[in-house]
């Protein structure tokens, strides 16, 4: 089992305070949820702090559980400043992508650390691309890659199917800036791991290409 970094504790005390706080307070959770309605009259605050609200324990704690596997993975590679960043910059753009594809929708709402759950994901995935992971319930462990793409895919189908109650437009969004991160914060990758890079793209070109051509 990993050991926690401190600034892994501090993200996760910061979820779990804030999420309690919106488990027993509803109009706290109303007023700082991702909400359409709400940040296009200026609530911008939203788009940051609904990334700290969770809809119950077991949301928090998959989230959580998640970020605890791959965090050190990140921290280790580029160091504890930038990890901030790609956590803080996966949340934020998440919730860009959202209200990209829901901006007509005033009713749309979210919370979740899940899109920068998924950046720090795809940074680890780049890193070390051949670590074992688990899709869903398939109890074999598939190269991270792979995992990468097929969830990425995954997620293009929940966005156009509008698939469950999950924010599949954030996991992207937030996808999207831990690729984009920790390329900028790890250029040798383009190097050492060309070919991961460019695989790990193709799910990213694909949803800009759909949606040019109005599928998405």
């Amino acid at each position: 089992m990993p050991q926690l970094h401190i600034a892994t504790i501090i993200i996760i005390a910061a979820n779990v305070i804030v999420s309690l706080k919106g488990f027993n307070d509803f109009s706290f959770f109303e007023k700082y949820k991702f909400n359409i309605a709400g940040i296009r009259r200026g609530e911008q605050l939203r788009m940051l702090t609904s990334g700290f609200l969770h809809v119950d324990w077991a949301h928090l704690f998959f989230n959580m559980f998640t970020l605890f596997f791959f965090a050190n993975v990140v921290i280790s590679s580029v160091g504890t400043v930038k990890f901030i960043l790609i956590y803080l910059a996966s949340l934020i753009v998440g919730n860009l992508l959202s209200f990209f594809f829901h901006k007509d929708e005033y009713y749309y709402s979210a919370v979740g650390a899940s899109g920068a759950v998924t950046g720090v994901l795809y940074s680890a995935i780049l890193f070390y691309p051949d670590m074992g992971l688990y899709l869903f319930f398939i109890p074999i462990a598939i190269p991270a890659w792979i995992f990468g793409i097929l969830y990425l895919l995954y997620s293009i189908y929940g966005m156009k199917s509008r698939l469950g109650n999950i924010g599949h437009d954030a996991h992207f969004g937030g996808a999207i800036a831990g690729y984009v991160l920790t390329i900028a914060f790890a250029p040798i990758l383009l190097q050492t791991q060309l070919w991961i890079v460019a695989v790990l793209a193709i799910p990213i070109i694909l949803l800009f290409v759909l949606h040019k051509l109005g599928k998405i």
